[in-house]
C-alpha cells in the first residue's frame, strides 16, 4: 500500500480567538481553489505557546497565523525572523520548515498598503504627510509600510506618548510625535490619515478626535472592520474624503501565508469580501 500524502493543516493562534474571521477567510479560499487542507482556530495561552508550536508540525501543520497577544512574544520563539518582522517587533505569519525551524514574518504592513492601493487606486503616498492615530503593534506595521512606499513624513499621536516616542526612536526623523490632545491638529495637510486604535470598534469607546482639519482630498482609512463603516469613516466621507475600511487589510495580509502553506496565491476580490462578511 502506498503512503498517502498528509493533508496540509494551518490555523490561527490567539487568546481569545473565537472572534477571528481568519478561519472563514481561509476556509473560503480552500473551497474556492479545491485544496484538500484545513485552517483551524486555536485558543492558546501565553504559557503554552512554545509547547504548542513545537507540537503542531508533528501533527501535519505547515504554518499558522499569530494574533493578539502573541505577536511580540513569537519573536523569542522563532528560529528565523524576517527583517520586517524584526523592525516592526512582531510577527503574524509562521512557516514550519521541513528542517524543523520556525520562520516568522509580518505581512500586516504589506496588507495595509495592498488594501489602500486596491480600494483607492489613485492614492499617492508621496502626495503629502501621513497622520497615524495610535502607536501599538498595528501602528508599527503601518508606519514601516508607509515609510517604505515613500510617505515623506508620518505624524503620530497616541494616548500614552512614550509609545509614540518609541516609534520615533525606531524609525527615525520622518516620525513626528504629537500629544494626544492635539491629535486633531496633525490632520491639517495630511494626505493619508490612519486610525490604528480600537476607538470606534464595536464594544470599545467612541472615536472622539475632531476631524474639522481634514483635507477633503485625503485618503482616510481605519484598521477597525467591526463595524465596517466606523463613525470615523462616516464623518470623513461626509467631508469629501476617500475612505477605505479595514477589512481589506485583513484579507490582503492573509494572502502571502495562504500561498506559502497551500501553494496558490489567492485572489482578494469582492467575492472574498462577501464570503468573510457573510460568515
Amino acid at each position: 500500500m502506498t503512503e498517502l500524502a498528509r493533508i496540509p493543516l494551518a490555523g490561527v493562534i490567539g487568546h481569545p480567538i473565537a472572534h477571528s474571521r481568519s478561519p472563514a477567510l481561509h476556509g473560503y479560499w480552500l473551497r474556492r481553489y479545491g485544496i484538500k487542507g484545513h485552517y483551524i482556530p486555536m485558543d492558546v495561552t501565553p504559557a503554552d505557546l512554545a509547547h504548542v508550536l513545537g507540537t503542531l508540525p508533528k501533527l501535519g501543520f505547515v504554518g499558522v497565523n499569530i494574533t493578539i497577544p502573541h505577536k511580540e512574544a513569537i519573536l523569542g520563539i522563532a528560529d528565523i525572523i524576517t527583517d520586517r518582522a524584526a523592525l516592526i517587533g512582531a510577527a503574524n505569519t509562521l512557516i514550519f520548515r521541513k528542517d524543523g525551524r520556525i520562520h516568522a514574518d509580518n505581512t500586516d504592513g504589506a496588507g495595509f498598503i495592498a488594501n489602500l492601493r486596491q480600494r483607492a487606486p489613485f492614492w499617492n503616498p508621496a502626495a503629502g504627510p501621513a497622520a497615524v492615530l495610535g502607536a501599538g503593534g498595528a501602528a508599527r506595521a503601518v508606519v514601516a509600510a508607509l515609510i517604505e512606499v515613500g510617505v515623506p513624513e508620518v505624524h503620530i499621536a497616541n494616548r500614552t506618548r512614550p509609545r509614540a516616542e518609541a516609534l520615533r526612536s525606531d524609525f527615525g526623523a520622518k516620525i513626528i510625535v504629537h500629544e494626544w490632545v492635539q491629535a486633531a491638529n496633525m490632520l491639517d495637510g495630511a494626505a493619508t490619515v490612519v486610525n490604528t486604535t480600537s476607538l470606534g470598534m464595536t464594544g470599545k469607546p467612541d472615536f472622539r478626535v475632531p476631524l474639522d482639519a481634514l483635507n477633503p482630498r485625503a485618503v482616510v482609512t481605519d484598521l477597525v472592520y467591526a463595524p465596517l463603516m466606523t463613525q470615523f469613516l462616516i464623518e470623513a466621507a461626509a467631508m469629501g474624503c476617500t475612505v477605505v475600511d479595514g477589512l481589506g487589510m485583513l484579507l490582503h495580509q492573509a494572502a502571502p501565508g495562504f500561498e506559502r502553506w497551500f501553494g496558490i496565491r489567492p485572489e482578494v476580490d469582492d467575492a472574498t469580501r462577501h464570503a468573510v462578511l457573510g460568515a
